[in-house]
């Protein structure tokens, strides 16, 4: 194999572990996740529930070309890239000339809703059904100053001074329609009588309807119009059904479906309104304009109808020849044609430069015609003069007849439309909401976003949590520490029971030692495999003592010490289980014993070695308690008492067992090691960091006592720990 196909190979499965690691880790908090993100899903739930539904009103509306010019030919343009009429039109309904009168008209500027109790008032004042007996509902645990259905307030004046724009105030209802009106501090501003005008303090308040219990609180306030207006631009949507369609689409959203249709038909109607105004504007200017036009036009008809009559006076012509009178009609003609587009081209001065493309199209059929009247003149110069001159004024004469003709069409056509109203908008659709279905809150979409936000919590919590919980799980960290680990001892059930008293089946005695109460039990069997691997690691000891300690309280030593005893006395060793921790030792309520007497008493030199030792339950076991609480327990371990002691008892047993203080805690360990001949660590899982156990190591060390291993203690059954959980295992003669 090669080493670039080794490196993908080990980069594969560092990614294939990493992965198998993280859904592991996920599984062991499973009930973290599903306790996190059942909260968030409910929490969605209940906001989908209790939020308060928004409708939306829709308006269609089709936008026609826009006509120009003198025969209103629909606008078309032509540009690349060119903002399309629709878009314009967009603008000006959002535009505050449409939303000003809007709000002006409607009274948006003023706002005054119901106080309900947060979270579930709104709720229940929804769903209140009122009757004819019970209009109101009843106000729940006596909150009278809340709404809870039922309530009503229309008003159609209030006028307040300019530090009071924007301002929440507070209306209170009375007895028999009358009410109060207060700031934000709480201060009276004015009173008042329902349908009467009340003023005060330069605040002028009409209320038209009050339907309150007496004390119900309503938040009343005069907003800014430029500030109304910004709000409901905002909330006002106006998109085109397509590109060029001309369709426009508007709608708005509201608590109330009956205020949004109200807002939206009016701004329809503004709108419609205005663009008819627009349109009336164009008609009269043109209208205007055909009117300047008609006396000049008129005018030029009776010079040319004065100049044929003389000159047929004086040639004595009246007639011209049939050949003159074909190219007449062919010249009138085009003269016709020439003098329409370039009355049309006048008329579209007004509106857009020589540059656009409709003037440019007008200007090229000018030309066009132009050079067809040109060719036509070459044909008029072989004519006899009389026939010429008789064929240039009959031509003048009619087609200024036809301009003045089409002038007074068009002044009546553009007098009608500037009468009759007519606009290039129309309203298909009036505003209508449904009030079945309201459009927010969308309440999967809430409980769906609920449920990912959740598991993304929890998945961080978790993460979180194991970037600071720096416990070891993992025995292979301990012993890259270079401390072997003799045995992982599974955290048992039936110890905590045993702890507080309970047996942990009928017909089992009252003791607190697992391995004498349930012999069978997966950590005793993990004490045995323990008590064996201790057998060899003894062979080159210096001694029979072995001394338990760890670096932190808590991590399970004095149970290891104990039930780790009681296996090796079953195996008919002779064991003394001694219990050093003259400041809080408590081995001996483990072991069952209330002795009077301990190691304190003999190191006091109080009692004699013999009378401290107390035969146990077990057979081949002996135990020595903590005894009384010495005020110096290092005092006392460092007395040569507490080496004539072991030396003196030690020969007597197989193994003597030292359970001794946390060594991060005192330094009680380190002189009980010195006197030891093996020592190990008890760590926890999942508690003891491999920083704890590494200082344990290293203070031991100093004090010239090597620790042989260390017994993992508690480990549990967790996914991501599965290849180093032995209760995998279990062969007890209970499990089937």
């Amino acid at each position: 194999m090669t080493a670039m196909n080794r490196s993908s190979l080990e980069h594969y499965q560092d990614t294939q572990l990493d992965l198998a690691t993280l859904l592991r880790t996920l599984i062991d908090h499973k009930r973290l996740i599903a306790g996190v993100v059942g909260s968030f899903a409910v929490a969605g739930l209940a906001f989908a529930f209790l939020a308060t539904p928004s409708y939306q009103a829709n308006v269609m509306i089709q936008i026609e070309p826009r006509r120009v010019g003198l025969d209103n030919t629909p606008e078309i343009n032509t540009k690349p890239n060119a903002v399309s009429q629709a878009t314009a039109e967009i603008e000006l309904i959002r535009s505050r000339a449409v939303l000003g009168q809007v709000v002006n008209e409607l009274n948006l500027d003023v706002v005054h809703k119901p106080n309900y109790l947060p979270g579930i008032g709104a709720f229940m004042a929804r769903h209140f059904k009122p009757t004819a007996n019970e209009p109101l509902a009843a106000p729940l645990l006596g909150l009278d100053s809340f709404a809870w259905g039922g309530e009503k307030l229309d008003v159609s004046t209030l006028e307040v001074p300019e530090s009071l724009l924007g301002k929440k105030m507070t209306l209170v209802a009375g007895e028999h329609g009358q009410y109060r009106l207060l700031d934000s501090d709480g201060d009276a501003l004015l009173t008042g009588q329902v349908g009467e005008m009340a003023a005060a303090g330069g605040i002028s308040l009409q209320v038209d309807t009050l339907q309150a219990r007496p004390g119900t609180e309503f938040t009343v306030a005069r907003n800014r119009a430029l500030v109304t207006q910004l709000e409901y631009q905002t909330k006002l949507k106006v998109a085109e059904a397509g590109k060029d369609s001309g369709i426009v689409y508007l709608s708005l959203e509201d608590p109330d479906p009956a205020q949004a249709n109200r807002v939206l038909n009016e701004v329809s109607r503004l709108y419609v309104r205005q663009n008819l105004e627009r349109t009336s504007a164009e008609a009269e200017q043109r209208l205007q304009f055909l009117r300047s036009q008609l006396p000049i036009v008129r005018g030029e008809l009776t010079k040319a109808e004065d100049a044929l009559h003389d000159y047929q006076m004086r040639s004595k012509s009246v007639d011209i020849s049939q050949e003159t009178s074909s190219l007449l009609t062919q010249v009138v003609s085009v003269d016709n044609q020439i003098s329409e587009l370039k009355l049309k081209r006048a008329d579209l001065d007004r509106l857009y430069t020589r540059q656009h493309p409709t003037q440019v199209a007008l200007t090229n059929q000018i030309n066009q015609l132009e050079a067809q009247k040109a060719s036509m003149q070459s044909r008029v110069h072989n004519l006899p003069e009389t026939q010429q001159e008789l064929l240039r004024l009959t031509r003048e004469q009619q087609v200024t007849n036809q301009t003045y003709t089409q002038l007074l069409n068009k002044t009546q056509e553009q007098d009608i439309i500037r009468a009759g109203n007519i606009g290039n908008v129309h309203i298909i659709d009036k505003a209508d909401a449904n009030v079945e279905e309201p459009v927010k809150p969308m309440k999967k979409l809430i409980v769906l976003i609920s449920i990912l936000l959740g598991g993304l919590v929890a998945v961080a919590i978790i993460f979180v949590r194991q970037a600071f919980d720096r416990g070891i799980v993992n025995p292979d960290d301990i012993e890259n520490l270079g401390i072997p680990v003799y045995a992982s001892v599974p955290l048992s059930r039936l110890q905590d029971r045993l702890n507080k008293g309970r047996a942990p089946r009928k017909g089992t005695s009252d003791t607190r030692l697992l391995s004498v109460a349930e012999p069978g039990e997966l950590a005793v069997e993990s004490l045995r495999s323990l008590r064996t691997s201790l057998h060899f690691a003894m062979m080159e000891a210096r001694n029979n003592i072995l001394m338990i300690s760890s670096p932190s309280p808590a991590v399970g030593k004095s149970f290891i010490s104990a039930n780790l005893a009681v296996t090796i006395a079953q195996a008919g060793k002779k064991v003394l289980l001694i219990d050093a921790d003259m400041r809080k030792g408590y081995l001996h309520k483990v072991v069952g014993l209330q002795p009077r007497h301990g190691l304190s008493d003999a190191l006091a030199a109080r009692l004699s070695n013999r009378e401290v030792v107390n035969a146990t339950a077990v057979d081949n076991l002996h135990f020595i308690s903590c005894g009384f609480a010495a005020p110096n327990p290092s005092e006392l371990l460092m007395h040569d008492n507490f080496n004539k002691l072991l030396r003196e008892l030690a020969p007597k047993y197989d193994l003597v067992i030292i359970d001794t203080p946390p060594i991060m805690a005192v330094t009680d360990a380190a002189l009980v090691g010195r006197q030891s001949g093996t020592t190990l660590l008890v760590a926890r899982f999942g508690k003891s960091s491999a920083k704890e156990l590494e200082v344990a190591k290293r203070r031991l060390a100093q004090n010239g006592v090597l620790v042989k291993g260390a017994i993992f203690n508690g480990v549990q059954r967790k996914a991501s720990t599965a290849e180093y959980d032995c209760s995998a295992y279990d062969y007890s003669p209970n499990k089937k």
